[in-house]
């Protein structure tokens, strides 16, 4: 009996006990979360400057006694996080058929009439083989386009620049930089 009366008070105690000593579960967790940033500037794919091609055909009188333009859209494509500058310049002095030349100056680009999402001052830029500035201090922005109008004007193709050269195609590259301010 004195064994019975031992349990039933061992029992009675852990359950008064344990009943008072139950232990807290956690609820809430906290993490930390990093952002890490690196300054972006790139003329992202997409852009028909990559590896396209503009071409000029004169075949008529009338070619030659008339500007002629080629609009190209989504010419630059550029994502930055800082406002920027795009300059343009020529790959060498002139345009080049075998060794005929044309020199480079003929060809003005500049943004088109509706020129695309890529704010900033716009400049009509007559090509040379040294950098100069078709758009300053752009606002910063992703996948920001700029549409070209590459002309030659007809006093240029009535001239002595393009008339009197030997027919054929001349070729020369055309670079553009985009440069975080």
């Amino acid at each position: 009996m004195i064994k019975q009366i031992a349990i039933a008070a061992l029992t009675i105690g852990a359950s008064i006990l344990g009943t008072n000593n139950v232990q807290a579960q956690n609820t809430t967790a906290t993490t930390t979360v990093n952002i890490t940033l690196n300054d972006v500037i790139s003329i992202d794919a997409g852009s028909t400057a990559i590896g396209n091609t503009v071409n000029f055909n004169y075949a008529t009188s009338t070619d030659y006694n008339s500007d002629q333009t080629v609009t190209k859209a989504n010419s630059l494509k550029v994502t930055s996080t800082k406002n920027f500058n795009v300059k343009v310049k020529a790959g060498g002095t002139n345009f080049v058929n075998g060794t005929n030349l044309i020199p480079v100056s003929v060809l003005t680009i500049k943004a088109a009439t509706a020129p695309g999402t890529m704010g900033g001052t716009k400049s009509a830029v007559v090509l040379s083989s040294t950098d100069q500035t078709l758009v300053s201090n752009a606002p910063l922005g992703s996948a920001l386009t700029l549409n070209l109008d590459y002309t030659i004007p007809a006093a240029k193709s009535s001239s002595s620049d393009i008339l009197g050269k030997p027919a054929g195609t001349y070729t020369q590259t055309v670079t553009y930089t985009a440069t975080a301010l």
